[in-house]
């Protein structure tokens, strides 16, 4: 399948090598605002350097969006009117209402999105997915060393949504209610946010993101009956500690512990073979448009409350 990238960035640059390594995909095209880069680049993966957008979608059956959030939903839209395959970086646009567009767009042309939620594709995080059963608490820090990239949005939009996809794709109930605070510290756009969602099960989530901390945290922490459920997404390992219903001999309740290993894959690797697979195979993408779009409700809230403070 011949496939295009535009916006070759940092992660870009990540696409750009990952694609070339799976066997389905011919990288046919690259473009970047940058056209020193996009030459350079062109030469090295022995591709087309184009010149503009339109010129890129005329190259290839497929196009990876990997370029600044605010221009998403332009650079899908035009590409699903040529009906064009799309794997989109998350967040899939800047607002719920704009995704919601490319859903009914993608429908009527009949193209595959999926949406570049990594962390679904995380070991840690598949291996723990089996001990999941109804959770009560759900925990999730994410932090992060200053980098002036995505700042052009706030860290809810840029970091927490990771953690809100987890947390949605492990439960079906409704949102009840949702409470937030958040700060800027050194960007112009929120640096810092935690957010409280409780759900119409009982669920009650605390998520916490800061892209000014001296450390990289990664962590997601699930409570539900009996079972302890630690995931670190950073090194790709989990810890499931379950309690025993039964008394032990000691009279004191056990604890069987299982430690999840994370297999050293490549996540975004596996992301972007799992959308060649949903392609050839005519089946549903991993991370849909729609899960996207229920991400960024909450996102839009959460935000809504921080800025009415």
């Amino acid at each position: 399948m011949e496939i295009g990238i535009v916006g070759l960035g940092h992660l870009g640059k990540v696409h750009l090598k990952l694609l070339a390594e799976i066997p389905g995909f011919k990288i046919t095209a690259i473009y970047d605002l940058n056209k020193e880069l996009t030459t350079e680049l062109a030469a090295l993966y022995q591709t087309k350097a184009c010149t503009s957008y339109d010129e890129l979608l005329n190259c290839c059956d497929a196009v990876s969006i990997v370029t600044s959030t605010p221009t998403h939903y332009g650079l899908a839209e035009k590409a699903i009117k040529k009906g064009k395959h799309i794997f989109l970086e998350k967040p899939a646009t800047d607002s719920f209402e704009t995704t919601h567009r490319l859903i009914r767009l993608s429908a009527e042309a009949g193209v595959f999105i999926q949406v570049g939620h990594v962390e679904r594709f995380n070991p840690g995080f598949i291996g723990v997915k089996p001990f999941i059963g109804i959770p009560i608490v759900f925990e999730a820090n994410r932090l992060a060393k200053y980098n002036v990239r995505g700042t052009d949005v706030s860290v809810v939009l840029d970091l927490m949504i990771h953690d809100i996809d987890l947390l949605l794709n492990i439960t079906q109930s409704s949102i009840k209610k949702i409470s937030a605070n958040g700060s800027k510290v050194v960007s112009q756009t929120v640096d810092i946010a935690n957010a409280r969602i409780e759900f119409d099960n009982g669920l009650v989530a605390n998520l916490t993101a800061n892209r000014v901390s001296p450390e990289n945290v990664r962590s997601v922490k699930i409570f539900q009956k009996n079972t302890y459920i630690t995931i670190n997404l950073l090194d790709k390992t989990a810890l499931v500690q379950k309690v025993m219903t039964e008394k032990s001999a000691s009279n004191e309740p056990e604890i069987i512990e299982k430690f999840i290993n994370g297999n050293p894959i490549n996540a975004i690797k596996t992301e972007l073979e799992s959308f060649y697979q949903s392609i050839i195979t005519n089946s549903p993408v991993a991370v849909s448009l729609k899960d996207a779009e229920a991400a960024l409700k909450v996102v839009h809230e959460i935000e809504l409350q921080i800025n009415s403070k």
